[in-house]
């Protein structure tokens, strides 16, 4: 083979490892575009909840009443973990602590643990990162005897 012709494979394989290369950072990103489109749809149908549970007179308090539940921990404190504890302040329901993969960039007047430490006792931990519920609830089951209960259960049931 001529130089020529070994400039041309060498420039089309290149170009072809080039195309394949993008295609699959392309295939990445949209995949993870997905991913936050998903979750985001998820919290939005959560305070969609929320909003109807409000709207008809109904709170997340009788729900913790019901099920006996004095004592919890809010995991994830996002929009759904702080929108949780403020409508929990001031309630008989006495939210022991926080956990959060961010606990040490996050400030709050109650204690935010990070998942993998020891968890106090608690009578439910509601998880607000419901999309990530399943890979938490087998993260934290190990560590508590309390109930893990994703914070759209609870919603859904208070509709009832």
């Amino acid at each position: 083979m001529n130089k020529g012709m070994i400039a041309v494979v060498s420039t089309l394989v290149g170009a072809m490892a080039g195309v394949a290369a993008a295609t699959k950072v392309n295939i990445d990103m949209i995949e993870r575009n997905r991913e936050m489109s998903d979750k985001h749809l998820i919290i939005l149908r959560a305070f969609n909840e929320w909003m109807i549970t409000k709207q008809n007179g109904k709170h997340i308090v009788d729900y913790f009443h019901k099920k006996e539940i004095k004592t919890v921990a809010i995991y994830g404190m996002s929009f759904l973990g702080e929108r949780l504890y403020d409508e929990l302040k001031g309630t008989d329901i006495e939210v022991k602590y926080a956990i959060d993969k961010n606990a040490t960039n996050i400030f709050s007047e109650i204690d935010i643990l990070l998942p993998d430490e020891e968890l106090p006792e608690v009578d439910a931990v509601i998880v607000t990162p419901i999309f990530f519920f399943t890979e938490i609830e087998s993260n934290l089951a190990p560590k508590t005897q309390a109930k893990i209960i994703p914070l759209d259960d609870i919603l859904y049931e208070i509709q009832l």
